[in-house]
């Protein structure tokens, strides 16, 4: 189920809504959690009752051994350190070789048969939706459960920890200790209609990242990089540009919408994006770029590496293996391990210039930052080595300044709205104030003219997005792929 559809919008969300409050005006909490959790299941269905099973098994084999790593004291006398360690590891070994046979078995088929010259059937696994997602929440939950940080709750309660529609399909990616004592609290579970304004604003800019930006710079990023043959300097650029928008607001789009819809619960999800376009260096950029997948790397895979604890040298090689397994973790295929890579050795060159301790201007510092992103993304988006070498060599190729007649036939797209388009989407990046400013406004000046005027373009936009749906270019958001 998508949330820029009619059947989400006008069906799902209100009456998950209406039901679950209605549920805890007459004191049935755990009635009003088991519907939730029954509608997020529901929901994560919708595309194919075949994925249930599966999340179903994850969820039952991660609680059973986060209980016995988050045992009381009489637990911990059953449970040694060795075994408590010996649990964890198991557990680890079965989240990831859940991933590794769905998301990665095929892949590692095709290669051997590359490199060994062997003729090993390929398995068609097909990938199960959100499993990259779903997988790390719970590999978070394990080891924060081994360190103690989490509380035993019952199943139900992590089945919603898991399951929660907003978050389920895309993300934020969020911690037992950050979301459980909210679903635990009775102060939420009564409407809050400071809670539904503010919702609502910032679901309907996310339906119009979507809808309308995205799904635009969608047909030109399309037509660029599966369309056409060839491509000259100004299509080149306008492919790469056209991509590195329709990413940010593809994925912003849908988690405003997920804060959003989480929001009209009572639960705040964790911000996701801070303006990741105005970065000033690659390490700021991952400071503001998927913040919550940015953590997860940080806290459970860089600095169990050894972080920076151990030299230079050796910090430079975490950076390296971090981004690597980074890259590899949104798809099985070597172009999302040389974007990895990519990014990885950018770190490195900051983290040796930081040495230098020599200062760049902040414009031409934002300068080389956003033109290295651009280019990333050409290998993140490209299918194969021969379609980003296609758009890359067409954006070197300066013989070609030129604009063909047949540009982006497919689509009958013309330069000049691309230009315009360009333009409005790097002033909206570089100026605007994000969506977690706005709401921190809202909260604190709620009766101005100002939030007022906020709240009005909010339904001017929600009312364009729903009247467009569907028109521009329906499409599933991006990191539903991941």
């Amino acid at each position: 189920m998508l949330f820029n559809s009619y059947v989400f919008i006008l069906f799902f969300l209100p009456i998950t809504f209406f039901v679950y409050f209605i549920l805890t005006k007459q004191r049935l909490f755990t009635a009003a959690k088991a519907f939730l959790a029954g509608s997020s299941l529901f929901f994560y269905s919708w595309w194919s009752v075949a994925y249930l099973p599966l999340i179903l098994i994850s969820m039952i084999v991660n609680f059973s051994i986060g209980s016995i790593l988050t045992a009381d004291d009489s637990g911990k006398k059953r449970h040694g350190i060795k075994s408590r360690k010996a649990m964890l590891i198991a557990g680890l070994a079965f989240n990831l070789g859940l991933i590794g046979y769905f998301k990665y078995a095929d892949f590692f088929v095709t290669n051997v048969n590359a490199i060994a010259g062997t003729d090993i059937p390929a398995l068609h696994v097909i990938l199960p939706l959100a499993i990259s997602f779903y997988t790390f929440q719970q590999i978070a939950y394990l080891v924060d459960s081994y360190d103690r940080q989490t509380k035993e709750y019952d199943f139900l309660s992590y089945v919603i920890f898991v399951t929660f529609f907003p978050q389920l399909i895309a993300g934020p990616i969020i911690h037992h200790k950050e979301i459980m004592p909210q679903f635990a609290s009775r102060w939420n579970m009564v409407k809050r209609y400071r809670n539904i304004a503010v919702g609502l604003f910032i679901f309907s800019v996310g339906l119009f990242k979507k809808v309308i930006i995205a799904d635009s710079f969608a047909q030109w990023a399309t037509a660029g990089f599966d369309g056409a043959q060839t491509l000259t300097f100004f299509e080149g650029w306008a492919t790469s540009l056209s991509y590195t928008f329709q990413i940010y607001f593809d994925f912003s789009g849908y988690t405003d919408m997920a804060i959003g819809a989480a929001l009209l619960f009572n639960i705040r999800l964790p911000q996701n994006f801070n303006s990741p376009y105005k970065a000033t260096s690659i390490q700021d950029f991952w400071k503001r770029w998927h913040m919550t997948l940015s953590k997860f790397l940080r806290d459970y895979l860089y600095i169990p590496l050894g972080g920076n604890r151990y030299g230079l040298p050796r910090t430079c090689v975490n950076l390296f293996a971090t981004f690597i397994l980074g890259g590899l973790w949104h798809g099985a295929s070597w172009m999302f391990i040389i974007w990895g890579a990519l990014h990885g050795m950018a770190l490195i060159v900051h983290r040796l210039w930081q040495v230098t301790k020599l200062r760049i201007p902040t414009f031409i510092a934002w300068f080389l930052t956003f033109n290295f992103i651009n280019v990333t993304w050409v290998f993140f988006r490209a299918t194969n080595m021969e379609s980003a070498q296609k758009v890359l060599s067409a954006m070197l190729d300066i013989k070609t300044i030129s604009i063909s007649e047949n540009m982006f036939a497919a689509i009958n797209g013309k330069m000049d709205e691309i230009l315009i388009a360009t333009v409005l989407a790097f002033a909206i990046t570089l100026f605007a104030k994000n969506n977690a400013q706005i709401e921190s406004f809202l909260r604190h000046n709620a009766a101005t003219l100002k939030a007022r005027c906020c709240y009005v373009a909010a339904g001017l936009m929600l009312a364009i997005s729903l009247f467009m749906i569907g028109q521009i270019g329906k499409s599933e958001f991006l990191y539903f792929n991941f």
